[in-house]
């Protein structure tokens, strides 16, 4: 029996899960060919080692979610591949987070480590993609149709872009 306060958790969790989503099927979608293995410096991962390692979070969020702590890295160098394979364990991830019965691992964790992890490289990912030649046009993130479950490629097409920076002074 899952509890009000942990149904409420998950329920945020899946919301985090399905913006996840959202935002990186926008910055995964019609990359260059070239993107994939550009690199940007020594110390900056090229996208699709990016991209593995988001799919290795995913993993690690579904054992932590079943309360064990196990990170195993894994990946490939094929952008199609590590692409799948994110999405994949975000709805492996986002099962575990709709199933019944309590929760064996810390919601706590789940946020602080794997998803906002992989938040943070979805805008390293933007950026990258910015600094390519094939940016990723700005949009309201809060007006945008992201529903919980919804965690694939496919997502709602975006409602709200625009050109610019929204933060420039005006």
């Amino acid at each position: 029996m899952t509890t009000t306060s942990d149904a409420t958790a998950r329920a945020a969790l899946r919301q985090m899960a399905a913006t996840l989503a959202y935002r990186a099927a926008k910055v995964l979608r019609d990359v260059p060919p070239s993107f994939a293995h550009q690199a940007f410096g020594d110390a900056t991962r090229q996208p699709v080692r990016i991209v593995a390692h988001m799919a290795d979070l995913m993993a690690w969020g579904v054992s932590m979610a079943g309360g064990v702590t196990e990170w195993k890295p894994a990946g490939s160098d094929n952008w199609d591949t590590e692409v799948d394979r994110f999405f994949a364990g975000l709805a492996a991830l986002d099962a575990e987070l709709a199933a019944d019965g309590p929760l064996a691992g810390s919601i706590d964790q789940l946020i602080q480590g794997p998803l906002a992890d992989a938040l943070t490289h979805v805008g390293q990912l933007a950026m990258l993609r910015g600094m390519a030649g094939a940016p990723v046009r700005p949009e309201s993130y809060a007006r945008a149709t992201i529903e919980p479950g919804r965690v694939g490629r496919d997502q709602a097409p975006p409602g709200r872009e625009f050109d610019g920076d929204a933060s420039a002074r005006r």
